[in-house]
């Protein structure tokens, strides 16, 4: 049995005992096992910890964790202390920095986010070491999905950031027009000058935020 240990126990009651998340936790097992995964077990709910349901002001989707020896802790785009900030993650400073005039902290940790309302949610929690999206077709997605879902279904509105294609296509499962949905192109290099520099999210969020009685967040307290 799954404890997150916030009210999202009541939010997800009962999606831990369908057949799907049965048949992912018997594969996790043996992954777990047989195979180096990340992150480490006890950090897969990390971002469900750290940010309650009702708690929740802006959702950043990832894809999957980083693939990187101590890089993944359960939180998308993050690092835990003392690792090198990846080159997303660098790019989403500079963002920041550009739109906001901030000055980003040398840690690649956003935990202070995570605890500011920031649902920092991969869609898969888990992977292999060096295979980016290995357990994409584990049964992540099921659980992942309906976590939006049921975001979107929240009263008080939020503000959804999709960055990049994978994250775009879960536009469908936000279905309330309250929320702020904020869409750009993924903050890879491959992609950052496409369409996320320049993009605007982080004070747009803010302003959203402000505009419905919500308090901003405050970027550069990670």
């Amino acid at each position: 049995m799954v404890h997150i240990g916030n009210d999202w126990d009541t939010v997800l009651a009962g999606e831990f005992d369908k057949g799907y998340y049965k048949k992912l936790r018997t594969a996790l097992a043996d992954e777990y096992k047989t195979q180096t995964v990340f992150p480490p077990m006890g950090d897969i709910f990390n971002a469900l910890k750290l940010t309650p349901y009702e708690d929740t002001n802006v959702v950043i989707l990832g894809q999957d964790p980083y693939h990187g020896e101590g890089q993944a802790h359960g939180l998308c785009f993050s690092v835990p202390d003392g690792v090198k900030p990846p080159p997303s993650l660098v790019n989403i400073y500079k963002e920041i920095e550009a739109e906001t005039g901030l000055t980003m902290p040398r840690t690649g940790c956003l935990t202070g986010w995570a605890r500011q309302g920031v649902l920092l949610l991969n869609t898969t929690l888990t992977v292999r070491a060096h295979e980016p999206a290995s357990h994409k077709k584990l049964g992540w997605e099921h659980l992942t999905d309906r976590i939006i879902w049921t975001l979107s279904e929240r009263e008080r509105p939020l503000v959804f950031m999709l960055w990049g294609a994978h994250a775009r296509a879960k536009r469908e499962y936000i279905l309330n027009d309250r929320h702020l949905v904020l869409e750009a192109a993924h903050p890879s290099p491959l992609s950052a000058h496409s369409g996320f520099f320049g993009c605007g999210h982080f004070v747009k969020a803010n302003e959203f935020l402000r505009a419905h009685g919500g308090t901003p967040i405050q970027w550069n307290e990670i």
